[in-house]
């Protein structure tokens, strides 16, 4: 939370409850939530929080580079809190996605530079499969 009071305080950004509860959300799951799930979760504690304030504040969040958007190819953004360059994980029959701890491909980032004449700035990897309780699922139908 300092983190977040810090940078706030050095781009002169408001700090407001809402900015604050979306932020605390995203660090207390793993789950890479979408605006609307974190709406939804927020909305007994936050009556009059709008989805559009919601979706205001990822992206606040995402250009001051606390949190990190995913997109797994679903048509709408995932959130994480884990800023750390990483690679996710997505099932194809529930959706759920996870990250993928002890792996980094910014490597790819060196071996790139000479393929093309881009400025290498990142990359982002997604990896689709069906998770555990999907598999388990599947066969014992």
């Amino acid at each position: 939370m300092n983190n977040l009071t810090t940078i706030f305080r050095e781009k002169k950004l408001k700090l407001t409850p809402q900015r604050i509860a979306v932020y605390k959300y995203l660090i207390s799951t793993k789950k890479h939530p979408s605006a609307e799930i974190i709406y939804k979760a927020l909305q007994e504690d936050y009556p009059t929080m709008s989805l559009a304030t919601v979706y205001k504040t990822l992206k606040t969040l995402t250009d001051v580079k606390l949190i990190q958007e995913i997109n797994v190819g679903e048509g709408n953004f995932r959130y994480d809190a884990n800023i750390i360059p990483h690679p996710h994980i997505k099932c194809i029959e529930c959706s759920r996605v996870d990250d993928i701890e002890g792996i980094s491909f910014s490597h790819l980032n060196n071996e790139i530079k000479d393929l093309t004449d881009y400025n290498i700035i990142g990359n982002k990897v997604y990896f689709y499969g069906i998770c555990k309780s999907c598999q388990d699922k599947l066969s014992s139908h």
